[in-house]
């Protein structure tokens, strides 16, 4: 890639007074609270409207892998990276089947974390336990990527004049600081502005760089002569591939904490189920559309290797600024809408995990603490947590990230404790709680002895190790409690 910037210094500028901003609406979180407890700074006291939830969900769902890793995908798979699209409907399939449940039963029992419906519906301090511990590493995970991809998103656009460490650091303290001023409120709020950002930015970077190379016609005619292997239809083992995509993306997706705490921040029911109604369009307009930006790349730019691949939103940008004059506004739209994407994963998985350490770990400890205490915690745990990812992100060497690239293997093994629990009484804490020791040992000697150099394929017969590790889960689950689930059954069909 070219060593100039992208961004000149005006459009430095106005990306740091936009992320800037994003304080002031801390400020206006921290004084539109309505008291000082736990509900009201993590759940925005359980009164978030349908604009508001709506925006807040879409900035969740799609990160900084939306702007970037969808079109990159495409540029080197072609057609077949609309498997993405596909996920990303199913995540929204698999929230209409525990969402509303999950939501009357926060209301009635003042959920605030995953770790509250656990305890509730099981009675089980080590399942508690366990499953908070593996959300804390998954959102782990997902902060800890999120923040080395904004730090060389920065860093290239602006060819080194904000390097990579002060780009991680100062979008972290933005962070860190509107987050603790007004929890979930200030979250939300930001996560609507970036959702707009997010949203519009798709829609115009879509159909300026579509309308420029000629529509999709000129682009398959050039593909069938540049890139014919896109129009391979994929065999068996493709297929295979897909579906077992699909599934642990979508399951893993789907119980995402963070996005969790949004369904018991819902006000109503009837709100969530419409802003879920709306979320089903949202690939189409969203993933669908960075698809087809990797696929004209791919019909206009040759010869790209994996890593430089990714970034073929911002090449295109950069060749439409070099034949349309007074438009480069447009990579300063995209770069913002990608970082903005990054922001509200990153914001929403720190609130998450300050919640569940709080909630889940801290007040099991101290039970008799007041809210105020809780609150104190929460937040000092937000800092402290967003100090050891920052240094992470920034020390740790590219040769170990693949140890972080687990969080979706692991969160489809608590699945069947969301998924099962709300709907069938007598799924038992003891069959749960083997599951998903049985489901993560699965997963994790798959991936680390195919990377330690055992041969084992990283995904045994095209399936990942995490559907791999759920599908034991699951068959210990129907296996330890299958009197009862005939009992159930039978008593069903009675009824």
């Amino acid at each position: 890639m070219d060593t100039a910037p992208l961004l000149n210094h005006g459009g430095i500028i106005f990306l740091f007074l936009y992320l800037f901003s994003l304080i002031g609406v801390g400020f206006l979180g921290y004084y539109s609270k309505k008291e000082d407890s736990l509900g009201d700074f993590y759940l925005a006291g359980r009164g978030m409207g349908g604009v508001v939830l709506f925006l807040t969900l879409y900035a969740t769902q799609y990160s900084g892998n939306t702007m970037i890793g969808f079109s990159g995908r495409a540029y080197r798979q072609g057609f077949t990276a609309l498997v993405t699209v596909t996920f990303m409907c199913a995540i929204i399939g698999l929230y209409f089947i525990y969402a509303p449940k999950l939501h009357d039963l926060s209301r009635k029992h003042s959920f605030i974390t995953l770790g509250d419906f656990i305890y509730h519906r099981f009675k089980s301090i080590h399942l508690t336990i366990t499953i908070s511990i593996i959300s804390i590493i998954a959102l782990g995970n997902y902060i800890l990527t999120n923040l080395k991809a904004i730090g060389f998103i920065i860093e290239g656009a602006t060819a080194g004049q904000v390097s990579f460490v002060n780009a991680i650091i100062i979008l972290s303290l933005i962070m860190v600081i509107y987050e603790t001023l007004g929890g979930m409120r200030s979250v939300a709020w930001t996560d609507m502005l970036q959702g707009i950002l997010l949203l519009f930015g798709v829609i115009v970077i879509f159909y300026i760089i579509y309308k420029q190379y000629g529509g999709l016609n000129a682009i398959s005619s050039q593909l069938q002569i540049y890139r014919p292997d896109f129009w391979t239809p994929p065999d068996w083992s493709a297929k295979r591939l897909w579906l077992s995509t699909i599934l642990v993306v979508s399951v893993g997706v789907s119980v995402y904490p963070h996005a969790i705490q949004r369904i018991y921040s819902a006000k109503d029911s009837s709100t969530l189920r419409k802003s879920l109604q709306l979320m089903v369009f949202m690939p189409f307009v969203t993933t669908l559309f960075m698809v087809i930006v990797g696929i004209v790349g791919a019909s206009q730019i040759e010869g790209l290797d994996r890593n430089n691949s990714e970034q073929i939103s911002i090449l295109l940008l950069v060749d439409l600024a070099e034949q349309i004059p007074n438009i480069s506004w447009l990579i300063v739209m995209f770069l913002a809408a990608a970082i903005a994407a990054i922001m509200s994963t990153v914001d929403s998985a720190l609130l998450a995990i300050s919640s569940t350490v709080t909630q889940d770990l801290f007040r099991k400890i101290k039970p008799d603490s007041s809210q105020k205490i809780l609150l104190l915690f929460g937040k000092s745990i937000s800092w402290i947590i967003m100090l050891i990812a920052v240094v992470m992100a920034i020390n740790l060497p590219q040769t170990i990230w693949q140890l972080f690239q687990i969080k979706l293997e692991l969160l489809c093994q608590i699945a069947p404790a969301i998924f099962l629990g709300v709907h069938i009484k007598s799924i038992s804490s003891k069959s749960i709680l083997i599951g998903i020791y049985i489901g993560t040992f699965i997963s994790l000697s798959i991936m680390i002895g195919n990377w330690i150099g055992f041969p084992i394929p990283i995904k045994p017969f095209g399936i990942h190790a995490g559907l791999w590790g759920l599908i034991f889960n699951c068959l210990a689950i129907f296996t330890i409690d299958r009197k009862k689930l005939r009992s159930s059954i039978k008593l069903a069909s009675q009824l």
